[in-house]
């Protein structure tokens, strides 16, 4: 493991949320973030599956507007636990007023890969992404496009942004300098 210095962030106890699309690596880069920052990690998906079981077919059986529901009560009972990294869904930021508790408590850090890796990463996920269930070709692609466009707004808020086409623990190496530098708007 990498030796680091606390970044200033996490020394005024605020959480570092990774948000973006779904698929950017949030989950990936949060679970090897976390032990450089020494922080725990939570995935806001798995912590929601903790109360409700697997996210596709709660989704199919009780709808997008119940799962933001659950979804907010989880990011605001984490919000106010302990400091962590929080890996968030993709959606998460876009919904009801998450994004400002989000910036009120932590920093919220973008990952944004070029549309081709993310594209990459959409395949081989196998489609089980509840807004992306059953679309494949040109309909996955304009459908991640339209999402993308929707979702750029509360995406942009994010004071720090880190380009993610790279490996996890390079994503999170860089995550963890611009923390400790303070290079974020």
């Amino acid at each position: 493991m990498l030796e680091h210095s606390p970044p200033s962030i996490v020394q005024r106890e605020r959480h570092v949320l990774l948000i973006g699309f779904m698929c950017s690596g949030k989950s990936t880069v949060g679970k090897v973030l976390a032990p450089m920052l020494s922080l725990p990690f939570h995935d806001l998906d798995r912590v929601i599956e903790a109360h409700v079981g697997p996210l596709l077919p709660f989704f199919h059986r009780e709808g997008e507007e119940a799962f933001r529901v659950v979804e907010r009560r989880v990011l605001h009972e984490l919000l106010s636990g302990p400091t962590a990294v929080i890996s968030t869904g993709g959606g998460t930021p876009c919904e009801g007023d998450n994004m400002e508790h989000m910036l009120a408590s932590g920093l919220p850090v973008l990952l944004e890969p070029s549309f081709e890796e993310l594209m990459r990463r959409i395949r081989r996920s196998g489609g089980d992404r509840p807004l992306l269930f059953g679309l494949q070709g040109e309909a996955l692609e304009d459908r991640v496009r339209e999402m993308l466009r929707e979702r750029s707004p509360y995406y942009g808020q994010a004071p720090l942004w880190v380009p993610a086409d790279d490996a996890p623990d390079v994503l999170a190496t860089r995550i963890v300098s611009a923390l400790r530098e303070g290079q974020f708007r």
